[in-house]
């Protein structure tokens, strides 16, 4: 075994291979960019390494760099972790030839099957069933349009040189065949370096299913079982599960013997996985896909149900190693579940399509599940800066149980207990998307994410965030009239407040805002003009209007009046939700004449510095459990069952000032989030019809078409490739032929149509 070895990788995984090295008793060396200074796996790591600034072309991907970093650290292995250079044959041959160990498969197994066309024809000759497609390598636009009507539409353009969903493209329509060839050769030239493309036949509502494999250097293989992966959305797995529901015990030894003889093929040693594609209604009809020569994101499903360390036997393997064990001995324990944790914002778009946005921010509070049967591989801590240059992947919450369903309802509660606030992510979309029936029944497949994608989406705010929002902007007020304005607050408006409710709430949310110690300069003397009690002389207390703004949403009015342990609230119905629990029948928490509902901070919740953070918020006669965290401007995150929203103070006029000139116009299409423009394909002046792709955005390896909303002019175009743009930047503004208008006369606001594409891998 090894005593020294350098994980070549950053977050989450990163932390998986050292908790392993540490178990082993090996010296585990970090390396690190200027952005990830800070980040987890260097301060759990033995030793770190600085290999260049925030750019992955100087730092993760410099095979230099990482050289000099093992050099400098007496490392004696390297272990790639998945994504940047894990399928990189260059750098494994590099690494040889420095002397050190890749741990990872042989230069030439990489190669080999790296190279998707290849691997096809190799693994066919071996007798693995391949998908339908094109053969050959280098083929021209022409000829991949032939061969793609050849085959018959619908068909899948793929990279041949990478994976994980880059490049990919189901194209449906000949009329859009071109466009689609010419996109998926740039996404994969910038991801692989390589633009070579084939097409595959397209088979309708198939099963994904991989073969998770483990190979020594003395010609042992073995299966460790499937992974069912067909939960997914722009080609990218989102929960992954071990084994598959769909397989009977014929089938999975069938598909294992074929995975094993892929294997084979191309003398392979260490983890990979062989990937098929499986018709729904005819599970013995799969077809070879391909082969990822590495240690896959999903891989802790199976070390869940066989018991198996999958980082351990790659680290034997390397060592030289052989397996301890035969096929003979592997035997499939229970039922686990994944589910990727990523740092986006899924938003409705136009005609039932949902768009996955990439999300970046300051971690302000982390709660990570734990408890029997859950598992979370997380490269997060408090204070995390999560930007766009790397994968958007954060964590993977792992669930295992008896059986599928017991290890299902382990995950939704698991999710259901992950807040990550100061980040927008998709806990919450998979936690709805674990529930679904088709899910439960294990009766999905690839595109069942992509159909239903709207129904999983919380369409509006709950009422009661925008009360909790409130009355934590009340406390903060409070708070500001000095160290007495809880008790103040109570004498103007009811009996004083108790000090475990508003007034610790009220001291807390000051503290939180930068709220002073006294308002008049005199300690202990409160000023009653600073206090929110809306306390009028000889008349009813005024209310105390609060608007609240939420990402993606119109921004709302509430009004509070009455102490924080006793408050009314008042808002906009048709801007909110009813709450997300209706108060009881007949009982006092109804709304009043006037549309007011009873409210209250509940003693016992915490400070926004308070390990966990809990706030208690009664409304309409419902106590509603939320975690909380200030956002350092004012506004605060509130996290509920794996939802989260960002609350903040509105102001309009602060508003319409960062929209900038073009953002009141019709056609004003904006950044769906920060990232580079890498394409502009329109000037000031052209005439554009709607849904002509204009300009692609790219942030998270993900690549982001921005389209005409309607036909017209291009009357503003502010960016150039390169152009780094902030969520909400005018990129463009589109006048059009005929202005539309909305019901009430004002302009239409019209959203840039966005496609997106993924990668499988974080790097």
């Amino acid at each position: 075994m090894f005593e020294s070895v350098l994980v070549a990788n950053r977050g989450e995984i990163a932390v998986r291979v050292i908790r392993t090295l540490r178990r082993l008793g090996v010296r585990s060396v970090a390396v690190f960019s200027d952005a990830d200074a800070g980040a987890r796996h260097v301060r759990e790591a033995d030793t770190a390494v600085r290999i260049g600034p925030t750019a992955a072309a100087e730092s993760y991907l410099s095979v230099e760099r990482l050289l000099d970093a093992a050099a400098r650290s007496g490392a004696q292995a390297v272990h790639p972790g998945y994504g940047f250079l894990a399928e990189n044959a260059a750098f494994a041959r590099a690494c040889e030839e420095a002397g050190l160990v890749f741990i990872g498969p042989p230069p030439g197994a990489i190669e080999l099957m790296g190279d998707k066309i290849r691997a096809k024809e190799t693994v066919r000759a071996a007798g693995v069933p391949v998908v339908p497609g094109s053969s050959g390598s280098g083929l021209t636009d022409a000829e991949l349009a032939t061969a793609a009507r050849e085959i018959g539409m619908p068909v899948l353009l793929k990279p041949s040189a990478g994976g994980g969903g880059k490049g990919m493209r189901l194209v449906r329509s000949e009329e859009v065949l071109a466009e689609e060839i010419a996109a998926a050769r740039r996404e994969a030239r910038g991801s692989f370096g390589d633009d070579t493309l084939l097409v595959e036949r397209w088979i309708d509502r198939p099963r994904h299913i991989e073969i998770q494999l483990l190979a020594d250097g003395h010609g042992n293989v073995v299966h460790l079982g499937e992974r069912e992966c067909s939960l997914q959305r722009r080609h990218q797995k989102i929960v992954e599960e071990a084994p598959s529901p769909l397989l009977d015990e014929a089938t999975r030894a069938a598909m294992g013997e074929a995975a094993v003889q892929a294997a084979r093929s191309c003398g392979y040693r260490g983890a990979g996985t062989v990937e098929f594609i499986v018709p729904g209604s005819d599970p013995s009809a799969y077809y070879f896909m391909e082969m990822n020569t590495r240690l896959q994101v999903e891989h802790p499903v199976t070390e869940l149900v066989t018991g198996l360390d999958l980082v351990e036997w790659q680290l034997r393997a390397a060592a030289g190693e052989p397996l301890g064990f035969g096929q003979q001995d592997i035997r499939l324990t229970g039922h686990a579940v994944e589910a990727r944790l990523c740092a986006e914002t899924a938003r409705a778009a136009d005609g039932g399509r949902v768009d996955f946005l990439p999300s970046a921010g300051t971690v302000r509070l982390l709660r990570e599940p734990a408890g029997e049967g859950v598992r979370v591989d997380s490269g997060l801590s408090p204070g995390t800066e999560v930007g766009t240059a790397y994968d958007p992947m954060l964590a993977k919450v792992v669930a295992h149980g008896p059986d599928r369903a017991t290890a299902l309802r382990r995950l939704r509660a698991a999710l259901a207990g992950t807040d990550v606030l100061g980040v927008d992510t998709n806990a919450g979309f998979l936690r709805r998307l674990l529930a679904h029936p088709e899910v439960v029944s294990g009766e999905m497949d690839t595109g069942l994410v992509d159909r239903d994608a709207a129904s999983l989406l919380r369409p509006s705010v709950p009422a009661e965030v925008y009360a909790a929002a409130a009355l934590l902007r009340h406390a903060a007020l409070a708070a500001g009239g000095g160290a007495d304005a809880g008790r103040a607050s109570g004498e103007a408006g009811g009996p004083a407040a108790p000090g475990g409710a508003a007034g610790d709430a009220a001291g807390a949310a000051g503290a939180a805002a930068g709220g002073p110690e006294g308002s008049g300069g005199r300690p202990g003397w409160t000023d009653p003009f600073s206090v929110p009690s809306g306390w009028r002389l000889g008349g009813t207390p005024a209310w105390t209007p609060h608007p609240v703004g939420i990402p993606g949403h119109e921004p709302v009015t509430v009004h509070v009046r009455g102490p924080l342990h006793a408050a009314e609230i008042r808002m906009e119905e048709s801007a909110v939700t009813p709450a997300a629990t209706p108060a009881p029948a007949g009982t006092a928490a109804a709304a009043g004449p006037d549309g007011a509902v009873r409210a209250r901070l509940v003693p016992g919740s915490d400070g926004p510095s308070a390990p966990g953070a809990r706030l208690l918020v009664e409304y309409a006669g419902v106590t509603h459990v939320f975690h909380h965290a200030p956002d350092g401007a004012g506004g605060h995150w509130l996290g509920r069952d794996g939802d989260a929203w960002h609350a903040t103070a509105h102001d309009p006029v602060a508003a319409a000032l960062r929209g900038g000139a073009g953002a009141g116009q019709a056609g004003a299409l904006t950044a769906p989030m920060p990232g580079t423009v890498t394409v502009v394909k329109a000037a000031v002046g052209d005439a554009v019809t709607a849904g002509q792709s204009l300009l692609v955005v790219e942030a998270m390896k993900m690549e982001h078409v921005i389209a005409a909303p309607h036909d017209g002019t291009v009357t503003e175009l502010d960016v150039t490739p390169g152009s780094t743009v902030a969520m909400d930047q005018v990129l463009a503004v589109v006048a059009p032929h005929e202005p539309a208008a909305t019901a009430d006369g004002g302009p239409a606001a019209p959203a840039a149509a966005i496609t997106e594409e993924a990668s499988d891998v974080p790097s």
